[in-house]
């Protein structure tokens, strides 16, 4: 290891093993992190906003709550 090395901090371990982009499977970026873009993090926005990640509740839910009761 040079003294460079040492000065610019490159034996530093990562904190998160990589993993790749859940959008498209590319390698991740620490800036995008856990995407690898600009554009796969805002595609995953707009999928959170426009309600695509949404969780389905069954039916057999509420009529436990009616049971409680």
């Amino acid at each position: 290891m040079t003294d460079e090395d040492k000065k610019s901090g490159s034996n530093v371990a990562p904190l998160r093993a990589p993993r790749p982009c859940p959008e498209c499977g590319r390698p991740s970026h620490r800036e995008h992190y856990p995407f690898c873009s600009d554009r796969c993090r805002n595609v995953d926005l707009n999928r959170w906003l426009s309600g695509s990640y949404a969780i389905p509740v069954a039916d057999d839910e509420a009529k436990a709550d009616d049971d409680d009761r």
